[in-house]
């Protein structure tokens, strides 16, 4: 079957998408990867077929303009999928006005850079299924378009799938007169640009492909399929030093590239963490972007500060690790029975890291509450207190008794011959 995936041309989002389209690949059916043309060479960099389409839009433009504003931001969820972390607090006011406020920004602005062309060469090609994330309404627009079965891919919590099952509850209690629904009109009204009608499936896909374990995710009513995360972190080398068991147990560090790639740098005391943490008797490997390393100074002997180290080569030589909850990261880190510590702060960060500590692999503390002391504490639990490596082992049994990609794509092959039209 020919498979088109629609991704954002956001890296750390694609990369969730590369180790899927390759089992599609080694299964004998054809992929193209679809995005915006200054993408092209991050698709092609993972060795997959890119298709440049439409023009190029830079949602985060207007924040860069204004770092103050991208700031506000950064902490959690922003609206419309904040209410996923309080179903039953939110109004229906609130809710409907955030959908329609998404609707207007980001989505409409990446519909309307790419969706005649995306379009224009689905019908030409003729995909069997379309596979997108779930930032990435162009997908099932795309779908709709040129018939095609699709499915959405969770990079993370899903909050996407949770916050349109509360919009839905919350509809069904307005009088007729009063349910909008912002998101099925602009669906809507592209489905009808190009020949069709608007159908639930549009807004969560036919169905949804969910990386994460059950308890690491949010409920929600979809029709899911559950596969095993299988990290990709781009072009990686491993250093001659991790070739070498370390001497004395190993922690990791990471704090992801969104807080220095998109935002303005880390928002925790690193060299206060560097220097409390060390104090243990360990050996602590910290990945610190290059232009912030350079406001550290001197950092104590048992620390290595590297830019980048490839993170599913590191962790299975660590005892425990630090890091943001970035969903990858941990993920990555879910496959090895490695007790985790979460420094929480940005989108689904504070959902996975609180998900990690009630099911007992990790501890957690939000970055607003981060100190060296607290962090030293917590780390020295990780590796003293056998229940969390106990419950990091349940975690990794539990990951991979879920299907492979491989054993995936069967399922997708069903879920093409039940959707896709004619």
């Amino acid at each position: 079957m020919r498979v088109l995936f629609t991704v954002n041309p956001e890296k750390n989002i694609f990369m969730y998408l590369v180790p899927m389209a390759w089992a599609l690949r080694t299964a004998g059916h054809e992929v193209l990867v679809a995005s915006q043309p200054r993408f092209a060479p991050t698709i092609t960099q993972a060795g997959l077929t890119a298709v440049p389409v439409g023009n190029d839009f830079d949602k985060w433009q207007f924040g860069r303009e204004y770092p103050e504003i991208m700031e506000s931001i950064r902490s959690g969820l922003t609206p419309p999928w904040d209410v996923a972390e309080d179903p039953e607090g939110t109004t229906w006011e609130y809710i409907s006005q955030s959908h329609k406020a998404a609707v207007e920004g980001a989505h409409g602005g990446e519909a309307a850079a790419v969706i005649d062309d995306l379009v224009a060469f689905a019908r030409h090609w003729k995909p069997d299924l379309v596979v997108w994330d779930s930032f990435s309404y162009i997908g099932s627009i795309t779908a709709k378009a040129c018939g095609a079965a699709h499915a959405r891919v969770v990079f993370g919590a899903d909050v996407f799938g949770a916050t349109r099952d509360i919009y839905l509850r919350l509809k069904a209690q307005q009088p007729v007169s009063e349910q909008m629904d912002p998101l099925a009109d602009w669906l809507g009204g592209h489905a009808r640009a190009f020949g069709g009608d608007f159908s639930e499936d549009m807004t969560t896909g036919h169905v949804t492909i969910d990386q994460f374990p059950r308890s690491l995710q949010l409920d929600t009513s979809l029709d899911v399929l559950q596969t095993q995360f299988i990290g990709y972190g781009g072009p990686a080398v491993v250093p001659d030093w991790l070739k070498t068991a370390p001497e004395r147990p190993r922690v990791g560090m990471t704090l992801g590239l969104t807080a220095t790639e998109v935002f303005n740098g880390y928002n925790i005391p690193v060299t206060e963490i560097l220097e409390s943490v060390s104090e243990l008797d360990i050996e602590l490997v910290a990945t610190i972007a290059e232009s912030e390393q350079q406001k550290l100074g001197k950092v104590p002997d048992n620390v290595r500060l590297v830019p980048f180290v490839p993170w599913h080569a590191i962790v299975p030589t660590c005892d425990a690790v630090i890091h943001h909850a970035g969903a990858a990261t941990l993920a990555t880190t879910a496959r090895h029975p490695v007790p985790q510590l979460s420094l929480h702060f940005h989108f689904d960060q504070p959902i996975l890291a609180r998900k990690l500590a009630e099911q007992g692999a990790g501890l957690e503390i939000h970055t607003t509450q981060a100190t060296g002391q607290n962090i030293k504490e917590s780390v020295n639990r990780l590796l003293t207190e056998p229940r969390f490596a106990e419950r990091a082992t349940a975690l990794r049994d539990e990951i991979l008794a879920a299907p492979s990609l491989n054993e995936l794509v069967p399922q997708l092959e069903e879920v093409v011959a039940k959707h896709r039209a004619g």
